[in-house]
């Protein structure tokens, strides 16, 4: 099966093939099927040369030419070069009609009683025709090829920049999570080292998700779930009574592709900024799937000495976060942010486009 380069260079090919099977129709069967004079053999010779050097003159200029002058802004050059091409095209079919004789040979034959004097240069005004709009042509064809190539190169090098950026920011999200997490397996070991152990376990597994589901750029949206409401599970080893958590998920679950650990930082932040040993707070967790969307509302208590913000820095996972949706799905996700509603709670609301 043909890769999609290889059927470009047979697209060109072709295209140039049929532009030369068109000029050479135009310089000789036209001339055959139009006229019903015979043409002396020499004016098929004066063809062959002159197409010749109009095919020369096409690729002089488009590999040449435009490449060393008009591309490297040498514009005067360029215009010079051009005239310079067709003065010299010119000059040596003048020389071509000189030589066969070509002007006496037409009179004779359209002036078979010998009056008038022979054209010399009735020739000049179509064959001038001719070339500029090769040149045209040309010219044009070089140009449009360079504005693809450029684009194509633009676009290589925006999609290695983002995946660079991508691999960054996630680079940055892991440790962040992780220093979190370790923080609150250290406080388990002193008073539970059995909920520490179970805590070690879970991470474990979290860390595989991590490691192996990550690499992909995608991942299954049951196993990114799962993978939050594992994080979700490690968090609750350490609430006391005086939070309130709710959760929700979608039942069924009907698996799609999602772009990993892109759920986690919205949660994670609700449990940073939304617990108080000493205040009651609430954590409400709802994630909701309608068809090619996924909807994940986290809303939070907030308290006057912690305001969680996605600008103000104070969680990189959240910060990133938007960044990778920004990346990741342009144009197909709403984040909304409330933190100054009447119930006092900092509310997310994400849609995202899976479709």
């Amino acid at each position: 099966m043909a890769t999609p380069l290889f059927s470009r260079r047979y697209v060109t090919l072709l295209s140039h093939w049929l532009g030369w099977g068109l000029l050479s129709y135009l310089l000789f069967f036209s001339q055959s099927f139009n006229n019903e004079i015979r043409m002396p053999p020499e004016f098929w010779i004066r063809q062959v040369l002159f197409q010749a050097m109009t095919i020369g003159t096409f690729y002089l200029n488009a590999n040449v030419l435009v490449p060393r002058l008009l591309l490297r802004e040498k514009t005067g050059s360029y215009g010079l070069a051009l005239l310079g091409t067709i003065g010299v095209v010119i000059f040596i079919l003048w020389g071509i009609e000189m030589g066969l004789d070509l002007p006496i040979k037409f009179h004779r034959i359209f002036h078979p009683d010998g009056k008038g004097e022979p054209r010399y240069y009735g020739w000049v005004q179509p064959a001038l025709f001719t070339i500029v709009l090769v040149l045209g042509i040309s010219t044009s064809l070089s140009l449009v090829q360079k504005w693809q190539a450029d684009a194509n190169s633009r676009l290589a090098l925006e999609q290695a920049r983002t995946s660079s950026e991508l691999s960054f920011l996630k680079a940055q999200i892991n440790p962040h999570f992780f220093f979190n997490t370790l923080n609150n397996i250290y406080a388990l070991t002193s008073f539970d080292v059995e909920l520490a152990q179970e805590a070690i376990h879970r991470l474990s597994r979290m860390m595989r998700y991590v490691l192996y589901e990550t690499q992909s750029g995608t991942t299954l949206l049951s196993k990114e779930i799962a993978f939050v409401s594992d994080y979700i599970q490690l968090m609750q080893l350490r609430l006391t009574d005086k939070v309130q958590l709710t959760i929700q998920t979608p039942t069924p679950l009907h698996d799609q592709p999602i772009a990993p650990m892109i759920l986690l930082p919205f949660v994670e932040n609700a449990f940073k900024h939304g617990v108080s040993a000493l205040e009651p707070s609430q954590i409400t967790i709802s994630i909701q799937q309608q068809p090619n969307q996924l909807l994940l509302n986290v809303r939070n208590t907030v308290f006057m000495n912690q305001k969680p913000s996605l600008e103000a820095g104070n969680g990189i996972g959240l910060t990133n976060t938007r960044r990778r949706l920004d990346l990741l799905y342009p144009g197909q996700y709403q984040l909304v942010i409330d933190s100054h509603n009447p119930a006092g709670e900092y509310d997310v609301l994400l849609t995202l486009n899976l479709s």
